[in-house]
């Protein structure tokens, strides 16, 4: 085995700072100061999709050992073990135990190299090693702070880590792009299907402040305002119909899986909790499980799942005609009288989700929904002409997070198979001059 080719210093000898926030943490609470916990550090960043908070009361008590900063490393010492990231903003956080605060002594490592190194196989590796325990492996600060850091000249860090900061950029402006085109969709729904404001609905305001005398929008003849007529739901504009959910849309429908063969599967993990992407998506043979195509709508329906917003939409396959399969804990939701978008979409609202909330039941920690909650639901079934017009702003909106999505998994490829080359030496950097490229 040829000797690695760099040559190493431990934790202990590279770090200005090093912070364990020890002890119980304090109650959640409704809002506050957000609270990072070891389970929203993932892949390398920090999840946005499922926070907590702790009480403005409590922040100063809680982090008296020290406040983070912007570019602190943050690290999971247990449940999981070694899941990195970094914080890049420079609002006020809170962090959970298991969660280790890491920042580095700038005379001696580069912080964004030091947040790289502690992602790379041989640090990782590292970890596992010193780590004990059965069930769940964890790592003690004594053990931590022995653990071995790959180290270059502090120019050749600088390239290092600006080489794979790159890649993580542009993943992380592609994340920004998904969570914006998740927002702007689940706003069009809400405008135009709870709160009826969609184009034509109300009388619009002329030039001047004068409305337009057709109504609709300015400059618009022919969109006239739509009327409002009376309705269980209250009013709604003439001509929709209030119907329950499965009368608009298919609740698991029947989708042949065939049984030999490999298929893609989507384990209940795979879900996001606040986005429609559908990650790590594994390859089984079998059909047992809940079967789906492309348009469809994952919904989980198990607890803490459900509550946590694990809902997804489906378009990883590669035609209409392909199927898949995956957790049982899965209500499939498949357009009827709507499109797909609609239904994904009612899906994320709180309407859908508290209805079926409030109809879990069985033994505490294993609740599930009860399908017949969704005949109870009412809804307003859109008028063709609006739920077209939807379609046609929302479908290229889903179609772009899919390909931003994509291009993110092949960026974290590439950025994943240079990260261990870098870290090792095995590329040489040491003489690019990046800030005059």
């Amino acid at each position: 085995m040829n000797p690695p080719r760099f040559q190493t210093k431990t934790i202990e000898e590279v770090i200005d700072t090093l912070i364990d926030y020890r002890g119980k943490t304090p109650e959640k609470a409704p809002s506050g100061v957000k609270l990072i916990t070891a389970k929203v550090i993932k892949g390398g960043r920090i999840q946005d999709d499922n926070h907590e908070f702790i009480a403005e009361e409590d922040y100063e008590g809680w982090m008296r050992r020290g406040l983070p900063r912007q570019w602190d490393i943050l690290l999971t010492t247990e449940a999981p073990l070694g899941e990195v990231a970094q914080l890049r903003t420079t609002e006020r956080v809170a962090l959970a135990q298991r969660v280790i605060l890491l920042r580095g002594n700038p005379k001696v490592i580069d912080q964004g190299y030091f947040f790289q190194t502690v992602k790379s196989p041989f640090v990782q590796s590292e970890l596992a090693a010193r780590a004990t325990g059965t069930t769940v492996l964890g790592i003690k600060q004594s053990e931590l702070r022995q653990v071995r850091i790959p180290l270059f000249p502090l120019p050749t860090q600088r390239n290092i880590a600006a080489i794979l900061s790159a890649y993580d950029d542009l993943i992380e402006n592609n994340t920004q792009r998904i969570q914006i085109l998740e927002r702007m969709a689940q706003a069009l729904y809400r405008e135009w299907f709870i709160h009826f404001r969609y184009p034509g609905s109300e009388p619009s305001t002329r030039p001047g402040g004068h409305p337009s005398p057709t109504g609709g929008r300015a400059g618009d003849e022919g969109a006239p305002h739509v009327k409002r007529a009376a309705s269980p739901l209250g009013p709604i504009p003439q001509g929709w119909k209030v119907v329950s959910v499965p009368e608009a849309v298919f609740v698991n429908p029947k989708t042949t899986v065939p049984r030999d063969g490999e298929k893609p599967f989507v384990p209940m993990t795979s879900l996001s909790n606040g986005s429609m992407l559908i990650g790590d998506i594994e390859s089984r043979e079998g059909n047992s499980g809940s079967k789906f195509m492309n348009g469809d709508t994952l919904f989980a329906r198990i607890t803490p799942c459900l509550e946590n917003g694990k809902t997804a939409f489906v378009q990883f396959l590669p035609s209409e005609d392909d199927v898949a399969f995956g957790s049982t804990e899965f209500i499939v939701l498949r357009a009827r009288t709507v499109t797909p978008e609609y239904v994904y979409c009612l899906a994320r609202s709180d309407e859908f989700r508290g209805n079926a909330i409030k109809s879990m039941s069985g033994a505490t920690g294993r609740q599930r929904v009860q399908e017949a909650c969704f005949e109870k639901l009412l809804i307003a079934q859109p008028g063709e002409r609006e739920l077209a017009a939807f379609t046609e702003v929302a479908r290229p909106m889903f179609k772009l997070i899919h390909c931003l999505a994509t291009k993110n998994t092949n960026l974290r490829r590439t950025r994943d198979l240079l990260l261990p080359k870098l870290i090792s030496g095995a590329l040489d950097v040491s003489k690019l001059d990046l800030e005059a490229a």
